[in-house]
């Protein structure tokens, strides 16, 4: 869900607009290109026939509560190399007999935008109790979850799950996707780096924890992902971007919708 730092709201209000985010408004003024041409890009379903797709920015069960705009399909579209990374670590989890979900891929700056202006709209907290009971919506800036740029508008990031073919279920993870909170980092509760569980929950400001079976389910997506070409994201073990992504200066603004060739 984020990338890149944030300026606070009152600098984003007055350089860009609450209607619209210009591309020259970051920190370290990170020059970017925009670009329409999807020429680079594949359907994730024609890498990966077999993936589950959940776009939740597609529909209303994610932390805003409404279609994200840019989201005109649900599908998942990502570059043709994060396809191909991503085909490799489904025949990985699929020998182990888990397959892909995906909730999210492609994201073009017109959701990025639209994420901006929902958290700067303090009123709407519809979907907090679901996703960010423990935040003040007033910190979502200040703590870096909502950002003006995302990984994914590079189309090479993907955020996903395993799901289990024996049970038809998703891999209990000890937490949803988009939850706002530490409980949500890889190393919550245990070493991501040496697969270890420990328990610490110190982290939680309410004392939630996770199980050493979902602490393992986590690994067991990481290991593939980093296996196959990704490296994860330190606050959302369910986030992986394609180490050597093929646009790291380019932001893409198609809509997500089936591609045609």
């Amino acid at each position: 869900m984020r990338q890149t730092k944030l300026w606070t709201l009152a600098t984003i209000l007055i350089l860009c607009g609450v209607s619209g985010i210009i591309f020259s408004c970051s920190d370290d003024d990170t020059k970017v290109n925009p670009t329409e041409d999807s020429s680079q890009f594949t359907n994730l379903t024609d890498a990966v026939p077999d993936a589950i797709l959940e776009i939740r920015y597609y529909g209303t069960y994610n932390f805003v509560g409404q279609r994200i705009d840019g989201y005109e399909q649900p599908t998942a579209l990502l570059t043709k190399q994060a396809a191909k990374a991503l085909k490799a670590v489904s025949d990985d989890v699929r020998e182990q007999g888990y397959r892909l979900k995906i909730y999210d891929a492609y994201r073009p700056q017109k959701g990025v935008d639209h994420f901006v202006r929902w958290a700067a709209d303090l009123s709407a907290t519809e979907m907090k109790q679901f996703f960010y009971p423990n935040l003040d919506k007033s910190v979502l800036f200040e703590q870096e979850y909502i950002m003006e740029k995302s990984g994914h508008t590079r189309g090479s990031t993907v955020d996903l799950t395993l799901f289990d073919m024996q049970t038809e279920k998703e891999l209990d993870m000890g937490g949803t996707f988009d939850w706002f909170g530490p409980e949500s980092h890889p190393d919550f509760c245990g070493n991501p780096d040496t697969g270890e569980y420990t328990g610490d929950n110190s982290k939680s400001p309410t004392g939630r924890s996770i199980t050493a079976e979902q602490f393992e389910h986590r690994m067991i997506l990481r290991r593939a992902m980093l296996a196959n070409g990704f490296k994860p994201l330190d606050s959302e073990w369910w986030h992986f971007t394609l180490r050597d992504e093929p646009f790291p200066d380019t932001y893409f603004t198609f809509p997500v919708r089936e591609l045609v060739r």
